[in-house]
């Protein structure tokens, strides 16, 4: 039995939607996930899937994209991401029910691997702008899209209290922490999801949502005050499953 993480997936099995063009490593993305995920996931696996899974606009557009996914081995958990327009917060009890025994919506709850708590939500980091010199160094930021910011985050570290808090509650103290967005911006070196994570004393924390070189280096990678950071997002890891455990 493994635990495994990939993220972005952006499937368009209904919608018109190609991401050719953001560079060669996404042509045929599908094909390589399954191929990936056939080669390296076994039934008994788990695969947690961190967010932007399709560009379906209601559930009705990903119905394909969310069949492709339970069609790949192991036990599949979905977190929510940005773009996941089909995925309303209030509604993932709904979906566990209509998706029960095929896929797991992790939102406000938590599911258990082995003796470990398997927590997460979809996050959110202060983008910019960002206003920069001439050799790209930042010299300050938008305040007022910043306090916006806060805002959301506070709002994401009070759902992810509660899958803390249903995972303490059933007697767990081993946690792996699932994020869509990374942990921090780039102008922050902690964060209130890096703080609640080591208040938990969370083994790995698992992020997604970077792409592109320029920005796989935005957050937090590796081994930081005891933690083990994963960026899994799809083009990164070349759309092969990244194994945590």
């Amino acid at each position: 039995m493994a635990l495994y993480a990939i993220g972005d997936f952006h499937l368009s099995f209904q919608t018109d939607k190609s991401m050719d063009k953001f560079g060669s490593v996404w042509r045929k993305h599908e094909e390589k996930i399954r191929k990936n995920c056939n080669r390296l996931i076994h039934p008994e696996d788990t695969l947690v899937i961190t967010g932007d899974h399709s560009w379906g606009r209601n559930l009705e557009e990903c119905r394909e994209d969310l069949a492709f996914i339970e069609a790949l081995p192991g036990n599949k958990i979905l977190l929510r991401g940005n773009h996941d327009m089909f995925w309303d917060a209030k509604k993932t009890e709904r979906l566990n029910r209509e998706y029960q025994g095929h896929l797991a919506f992790l939102q406000n709850n938590y599911y258990a691997y082995g003796d470990y708590a398997l927590v997460g939500t979809k996050g959110y980091t202060f983008e910019g702008p960002f206003y920069l010199d001439r050799r790209g160094r930042i010299l300050g930021w938008d305040e007022e899209k910043e306090a916006h910011a806060k805002k959301l985050v506070d709002r994401e570290i009070a759902r992810l209290q509660l899958s803390f808090n249903a995972a303490a509650a059933d007697g767990y103290q081993k946690f792996i922490l699932f994020l869509h967005y990374p942990p921090t911006s780039v102008i922050e070196t902690d964060s209130p999801f890096t703080q609640i994570a080591e208040r938990y004393h969370v083994e790995h924390v698992v992020y997604s949502h970077c792409h592109g070189e320029s920005r796989f280096h935005d957050s937090i990678r590796g081994s930081y005050h005891g933690i083990s950071y994963h960026l899994v997002s799809g083009d990164f890891l070349k759309f092969r499953p990244e194994r945590i455990l």
